[in-house]
């Protein structure tokens, strides 16, 4: 309970002391898009990083070669720990946003932060709504800035390995020909969720897979892709159950 406590107050107070840091990043905007960008990155990689060390995450992190470089790449994981988002942005490469779910807007600061490294707000009770979310993360796999999925939609607290996947996701790998990197994340439910409120130290792996370029494919095989990318999830989740 110490640690749960210790994690909270730090998560608080490097929102607070944010403040200042957050005008600062306003300003630069009309400066400077490009650096604000990189020193938002870098300052959220930061906080995640002391989060994670104080939660007592272990993680390693495999398949780093798989990610392609110098073009913009959806990742699609699997998702079943709060702390999924804090341990893979740490290992992403390069400026990435989460789409995450509207519940997120109610939190002041934190949801200032996750708009300056461009995540996204889906409300999946709104078809309109949604569909201009898909249009927008095209927009920025257009401008070079990645995406982070969880198509499950929520947080899987099931015994099964995946939730049925929303599909519409995929759909902006496909119309910004960005290819598609599989993201399995193991154990991160043992940091959490597993022991709620308890936070207990916890061996979490990240593999990402080989990248898919459903540009080069038929309609048919197009038809296949969330298929084989849970296949790909789910044979990856069984083969790392076996080490941590």
């Amino acid at each position: 309970m110490i640690r749960f406590i210790v994690v909270a107050f730090t998560v608080v107070f490097l929102l607070v002391i944010s403040i200042p840091i957050l005008i600062v990043e306003w300003i630069l905007g009309f400066i400077d898009q490009g650096a604000k960008d990189r020193s938002c990155l870098g300052l959220v990689r930061w906080s995640f990083g002391i989060i994670a060390n104080l939660s007592g995450a272990k993680v390693t992190v495999r398949g780093r070669e798989n990610i392609p470089e110098n073009e913009a790449v959806l990742y699609v994981a699997n998702h079943r720990s709060y702390f999924d988002i804090i341990l893979t942005a740490r290992e992403v490469p390069s400026l990435t946003g989460y789409v995450a779910k509207t519940e997120m807007l109610r939190y002041p600061l934190l949801v200032n932060w996750m708009k300056n490294i461009h995540c996204t707000f889906l409300d999946r009770k709104n078809i309109k709504k949604g569909l201009a979310v898909i249009k927008e993360n095209i927009e920025n796999l257009n401008k070079g800035i990645s995406v982070f999925v969880f198509p499950e939609g929520t947080r899987n607290k099931t015994e099964e390995l995946l939730l049925p996947f929303h599909d519409g996701s995929l759909k902006m790998a496909e119309k910004s020909g960005a290819p598609i990197v599989p993201v399995t994340i193991n154990n991160s439910e043992q940091l959490f969720e597993a022991h709620m409120p308890k936070i207990k130290k916890a061996h979490v792996i990240i593999e990402f897979g080989k990248p898919i370029y459903m540009k080069d494919m038929s309609r048919e095989e197009k038809k296949e892709v969330s298929k084989n990318i849970q296949q790909i999830l789910k044979s990856t989740y069984i083969q790392n159950a076996e080490i941590v």
